[in-house]
């Protein structure tokens, strides 16, 4: 029998808190509390589902490396190798045999091989970017690779060699954006046409399209997901899919709202659905495998809600919440079996 199972970084009390997921009813149930060796953020599954890896943003810099049991989710250190800055942002490209690694602080992005064993080890290439790297992954055809610099206003762009993975500089970048948008992180449609970008410093999502020959954006639109009458500046934080592409979302912190658009799959236009409360300060949140169902977490809350996702519409009610570990900031969700 399947399970859904959720993997949940917790920053300040340092651990992985793993839950299953009922996929029919939304119900979570703990099943373990992985201790990390320090202050744990982004988190990356392999495209197997037999591995995650953890980004500690606390000295000694570093990604830990665990194995996903097959049947039960539960985790189990494989090992840890250092980082070369402190990590925001990490995954793997398409193939698993690599981990991408972008540092805000470091203004830079890194490449480091994964073992056989499912162990991602030292970096074998550091690039310097614009600043304030914020997330950085290849694109479906695992030939392009971006980085998103909030504090650069730019989306930068390289060949990737999926063999060796060796970054090459295109001599444009993929994506300019308006004077202290800052983007942060952006998602591929399924269909792999288009790209949405999130800007954490006016909450705005720039929808785009690929040329994959140039490696660069073209512009669709630019809408808002920040509730009017706000007080304060906007702070978006996370943007997701469900899994066929029809509806997007993304969390605002300021707000503590997440905001819903529908996806129009030939133009790529997005359309606001709605927008609803949500944990406070959402850093991040993920959508399950069958897409019924959106968790978030809340910095502020120190807990996680459960949103179901109306299949028609795309509109979000809120389900469950519970209690998980200190300043929750990133939800990975697996389906076994």
């Amino acid at each position: 029998m399947a399970s859904t199972i959720v993997y949940v970084a917790c920053a300040d009390s340092r651990e992985i808190v793993v839950l299953r997921l009922d996929a029919a009813t939304g119900a979570l149930a703990p099943l373990q509390r992985m201790a990390t060796e320090g202050m744990v953020m982004p988190l990356a599954v392999s495209p197997d589902r037999r591995f995650l890896y953890a980004s500690i943003r606390s000295e000694p810099l570093q990604v830990q490396s665990f194995g996903i049991d097959p049947l039960h989710g539960t985790l189990t250190l494989r090992g840890s190798h250092p980082l070369p800055a402190s990590s925001c942002w990490i995954g793997t490209d398409r193939s698993g045999r690599f981990l991408l690694s972008a540092s805000y602080g470091g203004s830079q992005v890194a490449v480091s091989p994964i073992g056989a064993d499912g162990v991602a080890g030292p970096a074998q290439q550091t690039l310097a970017t614009a600043p304030n790297a914020h997330s950085f992954q290849t694109d479906p055809s695992n030939t392009l690779a971006f980085a998103a610099c909030l504090g650069g206003d730019v989306v930068l762009a390289w060949r990737f060699d999926a063999q060796a993975g060796a970054l090459e500089a295109l001599p444009e970048p993929a994506w300019r954006t308006r004077a202290g948008a800052g983007p942060r992180h952006f998602v591929f449609h399924p269909s792999a046409r288009f790209v949405y970008l999130l800007n954490e410093l006016d909450a705005t999502v720039d929808a785009l399209e690929l040329d994959p020959a140039s490696g660069r954006f073209g512009h669709v639109q630019t809408i808002g997901s920040m509730p009017p009458g706000v007080i304060g500046k906007p702070w978006a934080a996370d943007i997701h899919f469900t899994p066929d592409g029809r509806f997007l979302y993304t969390s605002e912190r300021r707000s503590s709202t997440l905001a819903a658009f529908a996806v129009d799959a030939k133009g790529g236009w997005l359309t606001l659905v709605g927008r609803v409360e949500t944990e406070a300060e959402p850093r991040g949140f993920a959508i399950d495998p069958s897409g019924r169902w959106l968790l978030a977490v809340g910095q502020a809350s120190h807990r996680l809600r459960v949103h179901a996702i109306d299949p028609e519409t795309g509109t979000l009610s809120p389900h469950a919440d519970l209690a998980v570990g200190r300043n929750p900031n990133w939800v990975e969700i697996v389906a076994l079996g």
